[in-house]
């Protein structure tokens, strides 16, 4: 015996009825030999012993007091572990969108290992049950199963979204948590796929099991067999990486110990992720059948020593995890793994140490390494966030000195109170402003109809008995069909520019422009949703068709101001006319001069055409609107005798406008005319020259948009700007509850910094905002330095 832990050893071996006859000890050189009873007097002897005794009695203590935690006998301060604390943020981290890898940055126990290694069997034994679906060499792990172990006073098993309990003591629930965890993993896989990366999530507790948190992953392969995916083994690959390439993962990497190391693909994939083997413990299953195997036992040593494979690990250790029985209990494995190590000569012999057997040995370093881990990560997040915030609020302090640090719920509800007093102004147009502007966007929507269709077709009939049939016929025909609906269409029209103005001159007394989009979606929302309402259509009908039948002009005032309203009516329309006759004939002789511009060849023949219909004009000033065929072969010849070729269809053309100007002309001047006729008009232009029946058009006309703006301002302050408030304000409370549309209208950097400062310590990416659980690193940390005895067990 040369050193204290052999004496250990043999302790353990005289305790289960072994003998010897003699003991030798070196100690600094000397050779003594020891009987039984002064070995057991050595001092390390006794302190193992007590050891021993003490540990029972806590684990007995530890269950009195579970029992007595979940009967309600004995309050807890804190309700949940802090394992389960631990294992609910990495579910919630989980859940978030993956580009933020945040959960990466949390250790857990990764369980990797070649398929058939015994990997899940480990981790069974860990567990102290036989919790997952087995098979003879096919691939039973097909999807990643997250198993968070927590002590507790009876063995159950429980999934993250269930509340269903599986007693693992009963064979029964055994078999359906197995049934379960195959159903779930073949669930996850999608069609023409072999392995999904979806986590599954377990919980296990049970007396007597280490805290910790392990992932159990899809088993290495080499080679992609009949009815797997093509790509299986790159998923898989993929799949282990991403675990793997946590810094902070503990890697539980599982040999098979009965196979050549030759042959092993995981612990090349294991050195790749951590070279230097910080974080790595290396698990060699199947000892037993090794011990069998192998001629030279020395191999074993070998690679329990690091020195066979290239890759470097924390801790070796050398498990049995049964005779290969599906039918074996936890217990029998137990007893059969103690009494191999008992007889096994690679104990014996000094090949292996105490310490690096056994399953249980194994999982107080796997949990003692993970809470190391775990204190660690979280101490290091802490300080990274707190030099974070320091940033964060050095960053405020120098761009936003002068503002309050507002997130993004507090300037919704500014801007939303903006929003209200910008409607609420809205209900404050004076009368005469809305009729304005109403009469105004009328007049501009309907002018070209009231020319077009129904002006000039009626003015250019032969007799005033024929002028008003036809502007009667017209009129009841747009009143009927089409000037209710242009009505509406500008008072709606009306409605959105006076708020969207509102808003814009709001916009000018400080208003913060961080509220722009948001302000600019409400107003669309608002008015996409306002639907004005369709019963005043038919009212406004009934009045407009009453203001247009009436033909009565009561005083001098109101002839003058329709006068005054065709002849600005007549004259844009001829500025129009001579507009396009321009165009049509190009520049003149001063501007070609003095701007040296040429008119193109059509502009020539254009010119030449109308030189030729001005002359006809001349001769024919009441002629009608319309060229008869011989007049336009008549026109063509004298200028073909210039040498200028024409088509009819560029006449006709020519003809139009140029008639039209020349009607515009007559009519502006028969206006002049009628500005004495109000006396004629009363006496029914009886014995009279002067017919003003186009004066009385206009009046019946310019009467109709004053009754119809006078209508259409009531509906919109009675009813309509009201209706929009009650719109916005659905709006902005719609906003206000989806968070998703508040982020996406609230931006900018200065938002972000608010975010951040205001929800405490973050990474600047904002990933634990939202999170339906609170709990957070700071959480964590706050417990493990409460909880100082919990990390400690």
């Amino acid at each position: 015996v040369r050193n204290t832990e052999t004496l250990f050893s043999l302790y353990i071996l005289k305790t289960r009825q072994h003998s010897f006859n003699r003991i030798y000890h070196i100690e600094k050189g000397e050779i003594r030999c020891l009987n039984w009873s002064s070995f057991l007097r050595h001092p390390q002897m006794k302190y193992q012993r007590m050891l021993e005794r003490l540990e029972k009695e806590n684990k007995d203590l530890r269950k009195v007091v579970l029992q007595k935690d979940e009967k309600g006998i004995h309050q807890r301060k804190v309700k949940k572990s802090l394992i389960d604390m631990y294992s609910e943020v990495l579910d919630i981290l989980s859940d978030f969108d993956s580009n933020y890898n945040t959960q990466d940055h949390l250790p857990r126990v990764v369980v990797v290992g070649d398929q058939s290694a015994g990997k899940t069997s480990v981790l069974e034994m860990i567990a102290q049950a036989r919790i997952f679906p087995r098979g003879s060499g096919e691939m039973m792990t097909r999807s990643p199963v997250k198993v968070t172990l927590s002590e507790g006073p009876h063995h159950v098993a429980m999934f993250k979204d269930s509340s269903r309990e599986f007693d693992l003591g009963k064979e029964e629930d055994l078999a359906a948590l197995r049934h379960e965890i195959e159903l779930r993993m073949r669930k996850s896989v999608k069609e023409g796929q072999t392995v999904s990366p979806e986590t599954i999530s377990l919980n296990v507790k049970g007396p007597g099991i280490q805290r910790m948190v392990l992932v159990d992953l899809p088993g290495v392969i080499s080679t992609v067999t009949a009815g797997m995916a093509s790509d299986t083994k790159e998923t898989i690959f993929s799949i282990s990486k991403n675990y793997m390439q946590n810094p902070n993962a503990i890697i539980l990497c599982i040999q098979d110990g009965s196979v050549d190391a030759e042959r092993s693909i995981v612990t090349d994939l294991v050195s790749q992720m951590d070279p230097q083997g910080k974080r790595t413990i290396f698990v060699l299953t199947k000892v037993d059948l090794a011990e069998k195997n192998l001629a030279s036992p020395n191999r074993i040593q070998q690679i329990v020593e690091g020195k066979l494979f290239p890759m470097k690990a924390l801790g070796y250790f050398a498990v049995v995890t049964g005779k290969g029985s599906a039918g074996e209990s936890i217990d029998s494995i137990k007893d059969y793994e103690e009494d191999f190590f008992q007889n096994s000569r690679l104990l014996r012999d000094g090949m292996l140490k105490a310490h690096q057997v056994t399953t249980k040995n194994l999982s107080l370093a796997v949990s003692d390494c993970f809470w190391k881990m775990v204190r660690e990560s979280v101490e290091q997040q802490a300080d990274a966030f707190k030099a974070s915030r320091f940033n964060l609020e050095t960053e405020w302090k120098n761009n936003y000195p002068r503002l309050r640090e507002l997130d993004r719920n507090e300037l919704f509800e500014k801007a939303k109170n903006e929003i209200l007093d910008e409607v609420i102004s809205l209900s404050q147009v004076t009368p005469k402003h809305w009729e304005a502007i109403l009469l105004k966007k009328l007049w501009e929507r309907v002018s070209t109809h009231v020319i077009e269709n129904i002006y000039l077709p009626a003015a250019q009939t032969m007799n005033s008995g024929t002028f008003n049939t036809t502007v009667d016929i017209k009129l009841k025909q747009w009143t009927d069909k089409q000037l209710p609906h242009k009505a509406l269409e500008v008072a709606w029209e009306t409605l959105q520019e006076e708020f969207a103005r509102f808003m814009a001159e709001y916009k000018g007394k400080d208003q913060d422009d961080i509220f722009d989009k948001l302000k600019e979606a409400v107003k669309d929302e608002s008015i996409k949703r306002h639907k004005w309402n369709e019963r005043s259509m038919d009212s406004l009908r009934v009045i407009q068709h009453n203001a247009l039948e009436d033909r009565s002009i009561t005083d001098k005032p109101q002839w003058d101001a329709a006068i005054e309203f065709m002849e600005e009516t007549l004259h844009a329309r001829l500025k129009d006319t001579d507009c396009v006759i321009n165009d049509m004939v190009g520049p003149d002789w001063k501007q070609r001069w003095l701007s040296w511009k040429n008119r193109s060849p059509e502009q020539h023949i254009r010119n030449e055409t109308k030189n030729e219909l001005e002359r006809l004009l001349k001769l024919h000033e009441d002629h009608t609107a319309y060229l008869a065929n011989d007049e336009v072969t008549t026109v063509r010849k004298n200028l073909e005798g210039r040498g200028v070729e024409v088509d009819p269809v560029l006449i006709k053309d020519t003809w139009h406008q140029l008639y039209r100007r020349h009607f515009l002309q007559k009519a502006l001047q028969h206006c002049n005319l009628c500005r004495r006729g109000f006396y004629y008009y009363q006496r029914h232009f009886v014995d009279s020259e002067l017919e003003c029946n186009d004066v009385v058009l206009f009046w019946r006309i310019q009467r109709m948009l004053l009754i119809t703006a006078n209508t259409l301002r009531q509906q919109l302050t009675n009813t309509e700007v009201r209706r929009l408030e009650k719109n916005v304000k659905e709006v902005l409370e719609d906003f206000g509850e989806d968070t998703e549309k508040k982020a996406h209208l609230i931006t900018g950097r200065r938002v972000q910094l608010a975010e951040d400062l205001s929800d405490g310590v973050k990474e600047k990416s904002s990933r634990y905002t939202e999170c339906p659980c609170r709990v957070g690193l700071w959480g964590l940390q706050r417990d493990a330095t409460e909880s100082d005895t919990v990390l400690e067990g």
